[in-house]
């Protein structure tokens, strides 16, 4: 998968493209991703994602002075090309959302975006899609103006599961309220979030629960709190283990928001520093609680032992693996 900042694609051919935030790239997107790969191969075209960093409304909330207005995040900008490399897309155009983007007309989205950068032969986009300066700019302006910039336009309904619509808000909302049975049906897999392996301060040694720091780049992920999760990354296969996601009251609470992850069980292969650098991927499967704010290193330490136990008995009853 090909993967480009900025709207001007190299070279001559055309492209099938979407567009969208897709945080999350939950199965109302996985969808219309399937949709646009099977029109790209009829067209004989590349298929193409264009998509936001940072996300739109996270630009005018801090425009606005207001950073709280902003959407949680679900995923990182690296989960996002992950789970569209899995679904088989050639491209992706990352475009960085600013005033200058944001001030574009519809039709100066329509000609010098779609028509001269990216040279759309197909475009396709979703039920409640609208585009350029003050969202003027919707399906049927862009249906009427796709035979003069040279595409054809196609619209997708929402997508549903057991009745619901499946969308990037429902996946919020249930991660949320730490439903994560809710979310893995909403995004047809396991919540996760993937990074690097980190240095930190070193305390989960000192407090008898050595731990595996991975950043989340954003300061209001979708979910937060004490979970039971599996972790890819560490070896041949899966690890079980117990994570917190937030941002450490007891002994930091300084905005930037780690997952912390203990294996339960520690590869042997790995050595004492053998995690260091390695890019883990990371499921949440259930949630334990919400973070809290322990009376000293002590009680934090107490607190672990006690999460760690509780995660040993899910995985316990669940019957996946000895703990």
């Amino acid at each position: 998968m090909r993967i480009q900042r900025g709207w001007r694609r190299p070279g001559t051919t055309g492209c099938a493209i979407t567009i969208g935030n897709f945080d999350g790239v939950h199965r109302g997107h996985q969808a219309m991703l399937a949709l646009l790969n099977n029109e790209a191969r009829h067209r004989g075209l590349p298929s193409c994602v264009m998509t936001f960093e940072p996300h739109p409304r996270d630009h005018f909330a801090r425009k606005a002075g207001k950073p709280e207005a902003a959407p949680a995040r679900i995923g990182t900008l690296r989960d996002k090309l992950c789970e569209l490399q899995r679904c088989g897309v050639d491209e992706v155009v990352v475009l960085p959302f600013n005033d200058a983007f944001a001030s574009l007309s519809p039709q100066a989205f329509i000609d010098e975006v779609l028509r001269d950068g990216l040279r759309a032969k197909y475009v396709l986009v979703g039920d409640d899609f609208n585009f350029g300066a003050r969202r003027a700019g919707n399906y049927a302006m862009l249906d009427a103006a796709g035979p003069a910039a040279g595409f054809d336009v196609a619209r997708m309904n929402s997508y549903e599961v057991h009745g619901l619509r499946v969308s990037s808000s429902a996946v919020r909302e249930a991660l949320a309220r730490g439903d994560m049975r809710q979310a893995e049906a909403l995004l047809g897999r396991p919540y996760s979030i993937s990074g690097h392996v980190l240095h930190g301060r070193k305390l989960g040694r000192e407090l008898g629960f050595r731990t595996l720091n991975l950043r989340f780049a954003h300061a209001r992920p979708a979910a937060s709190g004490i979970f039971v999760v599996r972790v890819h990354g560490l070896g041949s296969g899966p690890v079980p283990g117990v994570a917190s996601l937030g941002v450490r009251p007891t002994v930091e609470d300084a905005g930037r928001v780690l997952l912390e992850v203990h294996a339960l069980h520690w590869p042997a292969a790995l050595g004492e520093n053998g995690g260091y650098g390695r890019l883990l991927r990371v499921e949440l499967l259930h949630k334990l609680h919400d973070e809290l704010k322990y009376e000293g290193l002590q009680a934090l330490q107490e607190g672990i032992a006690r999460d760690t136990e509780a995660a040993r008995a899910w995985w316990r009853a669940a019957g996946e693996v000895r703990v």
